[in-house]
């Protein structure tokens, strides 16, 4: 089954809305005729706006970081789906490793929240990923196989169709040690074989798993190489337009 790549931008906390307006007025003309791949940009929740008048008509999609998994209440700081969906987003990161790091969030929270971005007809990019610890005492699969059986728990096969996984290896993000693309492969198909298990053969066939760890241009050609790999998740490359447009043109 043909899997259209899927690249997609993570600003993190970066950029202000003045900022924001210079990245997409250098990105925009280097990548208006790019239509292999599908392309989102997440920015901060503050620039959701802005940026989607920026890319209003291109073929850019917006995104959101983060998402509550209530439609509203006295929920200070979170934001719901709906609202996302009402300033132009398509796509929502769930679970991101930075989220489960220093905000809390676990498997359960991850399952409601990607329950919540289906029913607001987002696309769940779902993060899943071990820590350096489990990397070296060997129990990787282990802990992917756990993460998305509970992520995708009582999740229904027309919820699923339009689920996107991200595999981030926590321990290769900022420590120096690498992760090959074919240890990222390895890693795809284990996610692969586990969504199999849950979800059933059509829907895993279908499902893209995007790498997230240190994507770069001068990696991201080998990593589409590897036949699991079906994008990236672009953290700091991606703040800069001319990197962006570099990786989106692998």
């Amino acid at each position: 089954m043909t899997r259209r790549p899927l690249i997609a931008a993570n600003w993190k906390m970066y950029k202000t809305p003045h900022e924001a307006a210079e990245f997409f007025a250098k990105i925009l003309p280097l990548v208006h005729k790019h239509e292999r791949d599908e392309v989102v940009v997440c920015p901060p929740s503050p620039l959701l706006a802005a940026c989607h008048t920026a890319i209003a008509g291109t073929n850019i999609a917006l995104g959101g970081q983060n998402l509550y998994w209530k439609e509203e209440g006295a929920f200070t700081g979170e934001v719901s789906g709906r609202m996302l969906k009402s300033v132009g987003c398509t796509h929502v990161i769930i679970g991101h490793s930075e989220r489960r790091q220093y905000f809390g969030e676990t498997d359960d929270t991850v399952n409601l929240k990607l329950k919540a971005a289906v029913k607001a007809g987002l696309t769940p990019i779902v993060c899943v990923g071990e820590v350096l610890e489990e990397r070296e005492a060997g129990v990787t699969d282990d802990v992917l196989r756990r993460q998305c059986q509970v992520a995708l728990r009582e999740l229904s096969t027309e919820e699923a169709k339009a689920l996107v996984i991200a595999y981030e290896p926590v321990w290769a993000i900022g420590t120096g040690r690498t992760a090959t693309p074919q240890i990222a492969n390895a890693a795809h198909i284990t996610i692969r074989t586990e969504a199999r298990e849950i979800l059933g053969e059509t829907i895993a066939a279908g499902m893209r798993i995007l790498y997230g760890g240190s994507v770069k241009p001068d990696n991201i050609t080998e990593l589409m190489a590897q036949s699991e790999i079906d994008g990236g998740l672009v953290g700091g490359a991606s703040l800069d337009p001319l990197a962006f447009a570099k990786i989106i043109q692998y």
